[in-house]
């Protein structure tokens, strides 16, 4: 029977508290409420929950690009309350864009027999394109919370959408 996952991307410290290396901006905080609602009220539902986080190591090459954020194992790593892994729950740590380069991702999706995946969080134009992109790449069908996704910057967050819809097929809802 095919199964229903939610992603939930980089939702954690070093994006979403305003003390955070690589703060989103108030965007990622008026995402939390309604994020934590859809991973709630979808658990109950019997969706699988997959919590994909940056974790890099220290020496990780993307921070010739940005600075150093969620180094594996630090409080910036952690996830924002009040989101919280609970039992059956995945965990996802990753080093790149996509949830899918050098992890379990592809793994958890195709053991749970998951057929369909909702993406919410932080950055629409960065993690959340790039793990659509690859999800689209292997036949999911992609749907994205609008009120569940943010980003550093309000053209980009348009512009991923669009192109979401566009090329990959996502429904934006």
């Amino acid at each position: 029977m095919a199964k229903t996952a939610v992603i939930i991307a980089d939702m954690i410290r070093d994006f979403i508290d305003p003390d955070g290396t690589l703060w989103v901006g108030e965007s990622g905080g008026l995402i939390l409420p309604y994020v934590a609602a859809t991973v709630d009220r979808m658990r109950r539902a019997g969706a699988v929950i997959i919590f994909l986080c940056d974790a890099h190591a220290a020496d990780d090459r993307e921070f010739t690009r940005f600075p150093p954020h969620a180094v594996a194992g630090s409080r910036g790593a952690e996830l924002v309350p009040p989101l919280a892994q609970q039992p059956g729950d995945y965990r996802v740590n990753k080093s790149r864009y996509s949830g899918f380069v050098g992890t379990t991702l592809g793994e958890v999706l195709v053991r749970e027999g998951v057929s369909e995946v909702h993406l919410l969080g932080v950055c629409t134009s960065i993690c959340i394109m790039e793990t659509a992109r690859d999800l689209d790449d292997r036949g999911y069908r992609i749907i994205v919370h609008r009120r569940g996704v943010a980003d550093f910057d309000p053209q980009a967050h348009d512009w991923a959408l669009e192109r979401m819809a566009r090329l990959y097929g996502a429904e934006i809802v």
